[in-house]
């Protein structure tokens, strides 16, 4: 439950976890109240692109760069249509956005979309707790008549969790539509909507691709309508273990041997159609600045993330699957977490984070080339 209202930075609020640990400030955006799990984003730039990122539905996502919102808001950089966090934590929120491309301030959007925050929280203080406590359940209150601080909590333990939550389909697509290639029609993708961002789809068309964006409900009879040179499953929320339908829906890729290229939830869904289990990170991998070696190259790319799960596969050793041989193909230095999948026997792979990367860095732009590649050699 939402309102939005003018001098929202004078009206008070509460953030609650659901250990109990609170944090007091100020409202930012809408007021009123919202739920989700807490979450931290250590970016420093793209606040806009993470907003707008549906693999944030329902989390309420923490920043820990102290400044926020310095360059406004515009109407080129969103990935999707709307914002999908359900809360925003800031330090110390931009008093006026400095930028020509600014079209409203971020207060503004916020209280537009009715996404309720809280400025004025020690997000260093908070993020620490997160560390070592790990992501969880979480609050914010704000409005001249907040609850009792028991009353707070309980509705917070009451709140769902992000464990055993099945939400592609929430975020997808509804009705397929086209992204037309740039300049010639090289290829056309298949991408499956788990929780799609715009700029991917975008980043497939300059390298000539036609690309049809289906809804994570899609059966394989319509994935391969559209007659593609290959699937791409793309991004999204949720627990990876609830996804039964795409898990499927992949493994049928993968018998008839298309080239399949999988970003972030794309990448659990293939380590679950390999065999392999999955599980949820402590307190994940979120903002532009994770270290991940190519294990085929050596080299060490910056790199953009957003996810709270993982894939558990062997990191040293060559695994045997239902469709051939697989291996891990990228893994973050900070903690050895698997970041990327390929098999040997068919043209197939995915990497955990995001090459598309709007807001940067885009070192990992190269993994969109990897994919025409094996088009390519599919077609010869």
């Amino acid at each position: 439950m939402t309102t939005s209202t003018r001098g929202a930075a004078r009206v008070p609020a509460v953030l609650v976890l659901e250990d109990g640990r609170i944090f007091r400030g100020r409202a930012y955006g809408a007021v009123g109240e919202t739920f989700g799990e807490a979450v931290f984003s250590t970016g420093m730039t793209g606040y806009q692109e993470t907003l707008t990122d549906p693999s944030y539905h329902r989390q309420v996502v923490v920043m820990t760069a102290p400044h926020v919102g310095n360059t406004g808001v515009n109407d080129e950089d969103a990935e999707s249509k709307r914002i999908w966090v359900s809360g925003y934590v800031v330090r110390d929120p931009a008093r006026v956005p400095s930028s020509w491309r600014s079209r409203r301030t971020l207060d503004e959007e916020l209280a537009a979309q009715g996404v309720v925050g809280i400025s004025g929280v020690d997000t260093r203080a908070l993020t620490r707790h997160l560390r070592e406590r790990g992501a969880m359940r979480v609050g914010i209150f704000s409005g001249n008549a907040l609850p009792d601080e028991g009353t707070m909590l309980a509705e917070v333990r009451q709140a769902p969790e992000m464990t055993g939550a099945d939400l592609s389909a929430e975020v997808a697509t509804k009705e397929t539509y086209v992204v037309p290639a740039q300049g010639e029609t090289k290829f056309t993708v298949a991408a499956v909507d788990l929780g799609i961002k715009g700029m991917t789809p975008y980043r497939m068309a300059e390298r000539g691709i036609e690309v049809h964006v289906l809804p994570a409900t899609a059966s394989v009879d319509e994935v391969y309508a559209v007659n593609p040179d290959g699937v791409f499953f793309s991004n999204g929320p949720g627990d990876p273990a609830t996804a039964d339908h795409p898990v499927a829906l992949m493994r049928a890729v993968l018998e008839r041997g298309t080239p399949l290229f999988g970003i972030c939830f794309g990448n659990q869904i293939l380590g679950r159609a390999l065999g392999f289990g999955t599980y949820k990170l402590k307190y994940g991998h979120r903002g532009i600045n994770q270290p991940v070696q190519d294990r085929g190259t050596g080299k060490v790319e910056v790199t953009a993330h957003n996810h709270g799960f993982a894939v558990d596969a062997p990191l040293d050793t060559v695994s045997d699957t239902p469709f051939g041989r697989a291996e891990v193909s990228h893994v973050c230095l900070n903690d050895n977490v698997v970041e990327g999948l390929r098999l040997l026997d068919r043209p197939a792979f995915s990497v955990q984070y995001h090459p598309e990367a709007a807001a940067g860095p885009h070192d990992a732009a190269y993994l969109f080339d990897r994919f025409v590649s094996l088009m390519e050699g599919q077609r010869a």
